[in-house]
């Protein structure tokens, strides 16, 4: 495909609508299996995420919608939110209001009072006019590493989007390094007023972040895309590309599908096939009210191996990164 003259320049900087016609449908799992393309058929409804599989770890995204210090002051909102947090070993935030910088280290200290080891990286403002907002990855400490050097946002000199993805890349703990899973994700959200013609150039954001000299062929984009992947454009031309949340529902009134979390089936084949989203609301009984109170969104959550390749022995030719351990800023 000729690709359009674009401005669209994407380089390292150190940290710098279509609804669904199933209105009355539950979000929940899908058992998608390797090697299926387009949209998954969910094996199950399910509020929560089924039991694991041994040695595996869940790598989620999860809109917050302006979430904020005085949201935070909600403590039934913030208890239900610490328990999803636990369901997962990384989450891809959205939506993390800067008004309060002090909120997302407060939560996770809130989410480590049980005994967990979770961390936090974040990006910077972003976002056009007063309205900003900041990206950000929740992690389990305990069961995955980040290397802090290697986190930037993708720079947009032209200002095509109006807020640019946010990239890390992370190993999970427990084998060998050589032999354990590594990913890129990409933290993207895609403006709903400009759905169209921002979610066309998200192929192109891959493609940089598949080049930008890690060597990384995991690369995972997670985020609010506010369509569904019938509506990806050229997005949804990209070879190989499996969307976990096919089919379902990510809203909290479940009529819409706005979140997703996308991989290269034939390159990541750590994916188990098993994925979807975790309805919160039938977990804890919420009414959609109560439910708002927590997120907007449900989370959509996939689930790899922790071994390149998807099984031991199979030694990864990159570099082994440094895990950076300075606190995020």
């Amino acid at each position: 495909m000729a690709r359009r003259p674009m401005g669209l320049l994407f380089v390292i900087a150190a940290l710098t609508l279509l609804y669904f016609a199933f209105r009355n449908r539950q979000s929940g799992t899908a058992d998608i299996g390797p090697g299926t393309a387009g949209p998954a058929t969910p094996a199950a409804v399910s509020t929560r995420p089924p039991a694991r599989l041994a040695e595996t770890v869940r790598i989620a995204t999860w809109n917050w919608d302006g979430w904020d210090e005085r949201r935070l002051g909600d403590a039934t909102a913030t208890a239900l939110l610490c328990r999803v947090v636990r369901q997962f070993d990384v989450i891809a935030i959205q939506g993390l209001s800067p008004r309060s910088p002090n909120a997302l280290p407060e939560l996770c200290d809130r989410v480590n009072e049980d005994g967990s080891h979770y961390d936090y990286l974040v990006g910077p403002r972003l976002g056009r006019g007063e309205l900003k907002a900041q990206y950000a990855f929740i992690f389990d400490r305990s069961i995955i590493e980040v290397d802090r050097n290697q986190a930037y946002t993708v720079r947009d000199d032209d200002d095509l989007l109006d807020r640019e993805p946010l990239v890390a890349w992370f190993r999970a703990r427990g084998p060998d390094p050589r032999e354990a899973f590594t990913f890129s994700i990409i933290n993207a959200q895609v403006d709903p007023d400009d759905a169209v013609r921002e979610i066309n150039l998200l192929d192109d954001v891959l493609r940089a972040v598949r080049q930008d000299g890690l060597d990384e062929d995991d690369v995972l984009l997670a985020g609010d895309l506010s369509v569904d992947e019938r509506k990806f454009g050229e997005l949804g031309r990209v070879p190989n590309l499996l969307a976990v949340a096919a089919g379902l529902a990510t809203t909290i009134d479940g009529v819409a599908q706005r979140d997703n979390l996308l991989l290269d089936q034939q390159c990541t084949v750590e994916f188990t096939g098993r994925g979807g989203t975790m309805d919160f609301l039938r977990e804890f009984n919420l009414t959609v009210a109560q439910a708002r109170s927590v997120a907007p969104r449900l989370p959509v959550w996939g689930e790899f191996s922790v071994y390149e390749g998807g099984g031991p022995g199979r030694f990864a030719t990159r570099p082994a990164h440094p895990t950076g351990s300075a606190k995020p800023r």
